[in-house]
């Protein structure tokens, strides 16, 4: 597994991209593509480019962090 260059939900901007999302969850970008077509993802779509809101990826992470509250 690829680590994080990021140590803080502070140092990111506030829209990411697919490969953002990748350095951050430290996975490969093909990987941050399928993701960010999920429909539970908090993908937002400005014409054919994807990003995802700073603060609906925060939430997302730790609704799907192993024994949060998500699934």
């Amino acid at each position: 597994m690829k680590e994080s260059q990021y140590k803080s939900y502070d140092d990111l901007p506030l829209f990411l991209n697919a490969k953002l999302v990748a350095q951050v969850l430290g996975i490969a970008p093909s990987s941050s593509y399928e993701l960010m077509h999920e429909p539970e993802f908090p993908t937002l779509r400005i014409g054919n480019r994807m990003v995802v809101p700073k603060e609906k990826f925060i939430q997302w992470v730790e609704e799907h962090a192993k024994g949060g509250d998500g699934q």
